[in-house]
């Protein structure tokens, strides 16, 4: 695929500086720019590149007025790395929408519906009565329930499994090994020491523009018609765990391995960071921030901004660790003042 450095600044409402007609056909950092790429230029400590690149295209700041001479034709936008993001968006969606038809062998159950322009990869598994929209397109191998209601454009990789009932809106991106609709961890203790496991007969619900990183596995609700919700533009990372009757508001975003027990509430625009672990049964505010590893156990307030395990205030957090570096220190002290102490005349 080619594009013009005009077509591109027309997509960004960019403002070219030379030659215009030159042809893209790939995207590069700044430092390994090569004939025929783009690439970005916003953080100034990269600025000397900008004149030794070999990239054909170079997105700066509309403010960015060059110290020498540079070959480069550019692109002055408001923002370089949000455009540039918006260009490997649309890189992207041209390269994973491509594939079209249907591949050899696969399944399609009784009374599903299917929309247009849909790819379905082989040894992918349909069943009956789903619902499948325009431009989806479902990777080999992947598994769709019962039920299920897929939306418009959106991308099952290979591997993905959706249980029976499931929701999933439009623009959504599901990566391989993703899970959704497994059985929360519900078990109930019996007098002799065993388990009972808890039939768990709820479904997932999963908004528009969500994005689920590869083996990340969201259990289902409990109760028949209730729901585990995913909200609108939620990002989840890799090797994430959701668990039964759990919500998440819209636009969070919680990074790798990081476990969510059941029926806690989390608002919107969050951020978790890896590996952080959060009880159940929890209310946690919208645009509260979480460290990396934290552990919380208690319900928080919006805006909050939480660090350690247990987490707990990160402007506390961080004037005790101050402290905590200082305690060998402050032990040695005590030590010395405890002999002179000690090694008083006495009176």
């Amino acid at each position: 695929m080619e594009f013009t450095i005009n077509q591109i600044a027309a997509m960004l409402n960019g403002e070219v500086l030379g030659d215009g007609t030159i042809k893209i056909n790939t995207l590069k950092k700044i430092q390994e720019g090569v004939p025929g790429s783009l690439s970005f230029l916003s953080n100034p400590k990269y600025e000397s590149f900008a004149y030794s690149t070999k990239a054909s295209g170079l997105i700066v700041n509309k403010d960015f007025k060059p110290s020498k001479k540079i070959k480069t034709t550019l692109i002055k936008v408001e923002d370089p790395y949000l455009s540039f993001t918006v260009l490997l968006e649309e890189y992207h969606r041209l390269v994973s929408f491509q594939k079209t038809g249907v591949e050899e062998p696969s399944y399609l159950g009784e009374n599903t519906k299917i929309g247009n322009n849909i790819y379905r990869g082989a040894f992918s598994y349909i069943g009956n009565e789903a619902t499948i929209g325009s431009n989806v397109k479902i990777y080999p191998n992947s598994y769709i329930g019962d039920g299920v209601s897929i939306g418009d454009n959106t991308i099952i990789h290979a591997g993905v499994k959706v249980y029976p009932g499931c929701k999933i809106g439009s623009q959504c991106v599901l990566h391989s090994g993703v899970v959704i609709g497994s059985d929360g961890f519900g078990f109930a203790p019996q007098k002799d020491g065993s388990y009972k496991p808890i039939p768990q007969l709820g479904k997932v619900m999963i908004s528009d523009f969500v994005h689920i990183g590869a083996n990340t596995t969201i259990d289902c609700a409990t109760m028949e018609g209730d729901f585990t919700i995913i909200g609108e533009g939620v990002k989840l990372d890799n090797l994430i765990q959701i668990a039964h009757n759990v919500k998440i508001g819209a636009h969070t975003v919680i990074a790798a391995q990081t476990g969510i027990a059941g029926s806690t509430s989390l608002g919107k625009y969050c951020i978790l960071g890896g590996q952080v672990g959060i009880a159940g049964h929890l209310e946690i505010g919208d645009n509260v921030g979480i460290g990396a590893q934290s552990g919380l156990g208690k319900n928080v307030e919006a805006g909050t901004k939480l660090f350690g395990s247990p987490a707990f205030d990160l402007r506390e957090y961080l004037s005790s660790y101050a402290v905590f570096k200082k305690l060998p220190d402050l032990n040695n002290r005590l030590k010395q003042l405890e002999e002179k102490i000690l090694n008083l005349p006495t009176v």
